[in-house]
């Protein structure tokens, strides 16, 4: 049985020292202790339903194709030629015909990696097509959600996703798709965003229709140590959603049932992942790192196909909500950005509505002094 606890912070907790959002050599170290080293989400794998389907994705500054073999497996290639480095790949995404090829010299892959033709390399002594195929990431499949992971030698994802490996598993989040998505470019690092997302102390202030349909201090946590944090809110009123008009005509999703029908679970995915259970759908937030002071994100809407096949379905309402609620997010975590660049910046105290902060700064802290070979 699942343990939910309130909130709460602990004596002497405060927020992270400004060094660790504004330096650019701890953005630096966090690409390689953090973003080269654990496993990053990339997208949905509904993105690659056939053989030949690809996208390219960016992590740790590194490019990355992401395509489907004729044998179903997953790849993730550097977006690198084996002959004199050239980037393969300018489209963010597409349709291989049967091969990869670079466009600068014709050297030519397998939808497996293996390099197939090498032109005019035949007379060259010692050469083998053998001896270059594409370089590649680990890649893994969860809940329909593709992660790669740069490291040589990757944490096994189940071990490291243990703690919510099937802890999902009534939502059916394998077998949602994606009706609605949309991309914001923020003036901001990518911890502020984590840090807003797990505490709704803001809330009443900053989100007026959020805490009008699920009150600010109904959150309950049952994660609250280590990569993964979040637990739930309340909403208000049986049978209604976190929509703009507060209600829903929409079935839940997967098995979703009893208490759950009246909770929103939010959970934070260690480090590039926001997860958001509704009754009726589920919302995602990749988060995509430029710099220290930059950060795309990516939110995404998944509902079940069943319902968004129907002639009624419009995912509008969950969208519009989000979308404003986003945008308030967005523009606090630019002022609070802007407000830890001045020379009168200490850190504050976290209040225990706060808890999870203080939790995310302890695993962090704890990444970044991790040795980096």
């Amino acid at each position: 049985m699942t343990t939910f606890v309130r909130p709460n912070v602990g004596e002497g907790r405060r927020a992270l020292a400004a060094q660790w959002y504004l330096s650019p050599q701890v953005f630096a170290a966090e690409r390689e202790r953090i973003f080269a080293r654990e496993w990053i989400c990339v997208g949905r794998s509904e993105r690659l339903e056939r053989t030949g389907d690809f996208f390219v994705a960016s992590v740790a500054d590194e490019s990355l194709i992401v395509t489907r073999d004729p044998s179903g497996a997953l790849h993730a290639f550097y977006n690198v030629c084996r002959h004199r480095g050239t980037r393969i790949c300018e489209s963010t995404g597409g349709h291989f015909t049967g091969s990869i090829q670079c466009p600068y010299h014709a050297w030519t892959y397998g939808l497996d990696g293996r390099l197939k033709v090498a032109r005019n390399m035949a007379e060259v002594p010692g050469f083998d097509v053998r001896d270059y195929p594409l370089r590649e990431a680990a890649v893994a499949q969860w809940e329909g959600f593709v992660f790669v992971n740069l490291s040589v030698q990757p944490v096994d994802f189940a071990q490291a996703f243990a703690p919510v490996f099937d802890r999902f598993s009534r939502w059916s989040i394998a077998g949602l798709r994606t009706a609605s998505s949309i991309v914001y470019d923020l003036a901001c690092n990518w911890k502020l965003i984590f840090q807003n997302y797990s505490e709704c102390y803001h809330c009443p202030l900053v989100h007026p229709q959020l805490d009008k349909l699920s009150p600010s201090d109904s959150g309950r946590n049952d994660l609250t140590q280590g990569a993964f944090l979040g637990g739930f809110s309340e909403l208000r009123n049986q049978g209604s959603s976190l929509t703009t008009s507060g209600a829903t005509t929409r079935p839940p999703v997967g098995t979703v049932s009893g208490e759950d029908l009246d909770r929103v679970y939010y959970y934070t995915l260690f480090p590039s992942m926001l997860l958001s259970l509704h009754p009726d759908y589920v919302m995602v937030h990749y988060l995509r790192p430029f710099d220290a002071d930059h950060t795309q994100v990516e939110c995404a809407w998944l509902f079940d196909p069943q319902t968004m096949a129907r002639e009624d379905f419009d995912p509008k309402d969950a969208v519009d909500f989000w979308d404003t609620t986003n945008r308030q997010d967005w523009h606090v975590n630019q002022l609070t950005h802007a407000g830890v660049r001045s020379r009168s910046y200490t850190p504050g105290p976290y209040a225990n509505a706060e808890g999870l902060l203080a939790a995310f700064d302890r695993h962090y802290l704890r990444v970044m002094s991790e040795d980096a070979s």
